[in-house]
């Protein structure tokens, strides 16, 4: 259905089938029922801990014995941060805690390309955002401690990390 279609059909019926078919809705969907919880109670530091406590955990696990280390964990979190309007400086918060997480672990640990080629990207996207927003004053120290840090521990890719600063300059 399109949205003009959508639009007149709402036109025609009455605010109680209206109200009938968003509860409706709320009932059968927990993407919609999350989307009003959102909306009318947004505990946004709360879900930000949330996604913290679960990437670190992707790192350096409490319940078993080896990391994951997978960035898709921190990607979803960030997308649907996105998807529901978390504040812009709390989701390149994420971003960025993310990339420090990820730099904790590699320290220690021997990893294949595809983990130092996945960082990078999400460092590009995470300074995307961030110039996207307008947030670089509020995040310029950590993102250049990010960089360094790739610097200082050899990371692969680090002309990759080098051409992601072109997008702040």
């Amino acid at each position: 259905m399109s949205k003009r279609k959508l639009k007149k059909y709402l036109s025609e019926i009455d605010k109680g089938a209206i109200e009938e078919q968003l509860l409706d809705l709320y009932e059968r969907f927990p993407e919609v029922k999350e989307y009003y919880n959102f909306i009318f109670n947004p505990k946004e530091d709360k879900l930000v801990q949330e996604a913290k406590t679960k990437i670190s955990n992707e790192y350096f696990p409490v319940k078993r014995r080896r990391p994951r280390a997978r960035r898709s964990v921190a990607q979803k979190f960030i997308k649907h941060f996105i998807k529901l309007g978390v504040a812009p400086h709390l989701v390149a918060d994420v971003m960025l805690y993310n990339l420090e997480i990820a730099q904790v672990f590699e320290k220690d640990h021997n990893l294949p390309d595809a983990f130092y080629k996945s960082m990078m990207n999400s460092f590009t996207e995470a300074l995307r955002f961030i110039s996207i927003n307008g947030l670089l004053a509020e995040y310029k120290e950590r993102i250049i401690k990010v960089y360094t840090t790739t610097q200082d521990q050899n990371w692969q890719f680090g002309e990759g990390f080098s051409r992601a600063l072109d997008i702040i300059d």
